[in-house]
């Protein structure tokens, strides 16, 4: 049976820049991800945050009342709450209450199914509980199941600060040699001279079913928020012939409370190293503006904001009229509509992906010996071939190769320009 959740969206003043009916619609969609019904809603509104219960004590009867009389398993705020105010709320509600990162976290920790992404949910779950902990100390897995309660270790397990500042420790520790692990594995990359694109979007965008699309990779994907925690990348071969590494990226949201951006680090590195960014937005959602500039604060966060980046404008087959896009494309530098359900408009995109990474190719016309056949076929292998001519002894050929082929090639006895 669903959890029943009363949701209460907060208001303060000057509290950002998404209207509050979307701040509450999405955080129903939350709790929708999580597999409960929401029962009741209310907006609670102050000009600031109340010491004891964040909000007024008025709006806390009314919210008690609710709770007696609709059988509410859970209240959910969508500000973020202190241990004293959780407790007082729970205390005058009669009820479990959490607050948005809460949910967020509780998310992550369902999805979360690979050794990496465990810890760095763990290791999420723990920097919000260290500030909180009070007295004797708090549970970390509450008892009784249901939204907020998946914890990130043993059940029932009583810890104090200094316990769960050692677990923090050693997570930090073993999530930086697996950051020490992919910096290896970007090197190596690097030294191939294969460019990294990294898929970079509004959770819910499209971007796992974007890497299906064009690499086949089996990546987990349904409607729903937050469906790829495990950080995923596939090699890919564009049309040119030119090996790239596309990586799958944790989804962005409105106002991501920076510490899971922080215990995320070791995945968003990938997005910090990446040659190209494609920034997937879902532009069958109306407020696909708001997604937008989300995930630009993100990546400001990141200091991302400045790298070369294609907007893949997603989901064009939810679309009944599509007249307006051509306008929508031209306030992007680097802009493809496509369908990666339908995978409609892919070639446009690869074709996208290659004109901005041209930088990482050269055009070569050179003359190589009859014998070297092995050359020829490596350049047919790796690079896009633009004419080639037969000759005597030399096979003339003119192609599109990358920089490190370009310098093999060079450095081969026998083989001359002939430009």
């Amino acid at each position: 049976m669903a959890e029943k959740a009363l949701l209460v969206t907060v208001d303060f003043d000057k509290r950002g820049s998404w209207p509050i009916e979307d701040v509450a619609k999405e955080l129903e969609d939350l709790v929708v991800s999580c597999g409960g019904e929401v029962v009741w809603r209310t907006v609670a509104r102050c000009k600031k945050p109340t010491p004891g219960y964040l909000i007024g004590e008025g709006k806390v009867e009314e919210i008690a009342d609710v709770c007696r009389t609709a059988g509410v398993d859970t209240v959910i705020f969508s500000h973020d709450l202190k241990g004293s105010q959780q407790r007082n709320l729970e205390e005058a509600v009669k009820t479990k209450t959490i607050d948005r990162t809460q949910l967020i976290l509780d998310i992550f920790a369902r999805r979360a199914k690979s050794e990496e992404g465990k810890m760095q949910v763990e290791l999420a779950q723990l920097e919000y509980l260290l500030p909180r902990l009070v007295g004797k100390g708090i549970e970390l897995s509450r008892l009784g199941g249901g939204i907020g309660t998946v914890g990130p270790g043993e059940t029932k397990l009583e810890v104090d600060r200094r316990r769960i500042s050692e677990r923090i420790t050693r997570l930090k520790r073993d999530l930086k040699e697996v950051s020490v692990s992919r910096r290896l594995k970007r090197k190596k990359r690097t030294d191939q001279n294969v460019p990294s694109i990294s898929l970079v979007g509004y959770t819910n965008a499209g971007k796992s079913t974007l890497l299906n699309s064009l690499t086949n990779a089996g990546q987990l994907t349904f409607d729903g928020l937050f469906t790829t925690l495990d950080p995923l990348s596939r090699q890919y071969i564009l049309p040119t012939h030119q090996k790239v590494i596309l990586s799958d990226t944790v989804g962005f949201m409105y106002e991501l409370p920076h510490h899971l951006i922080e215990a995320f680090k070791a995945t968003l590195e990938e997005v910090v190293d990446a040659d190209l960014l494609l920034h997937v937005l879902d532009v069958s959602n109306p407020k696909f503006r708001n997604l937008h500039d989300a995930v630009i604060d993100v990546l400001k966060e990141l200091n991302c904001q400045d790298k070369p980046t294609i907007t893949v404008l997603n989901k064009i087959d939810k679309l009944t009229d599509k007249s307006w896009l051509r306008n929508l494309e031209e306030s992007f530098p680097n802009v493809v509509s496509i369908s990666a359900l339908k995978k409609e408009n892919l070639s446009a995109l690869t074709g996208k992906i290659n004109e901005v990474l041209v930088p990482t190719t050269t055009l070569i016309d050179v003359e190589i010996p009859i014998g070297r056949m092995d050359l020829i076929n490596l350049i047919h292998k790796e690079g896009e071939v633009k004419r080639v001519d037969y000759s005597g002894d030399f096979v003339r050929i003119r192609a599109v190769v990358s920089f490190k082929l370009a310098s093999q090639l060079a450095a081969v006895k026998g083989i001359k320009s002939a430009s």
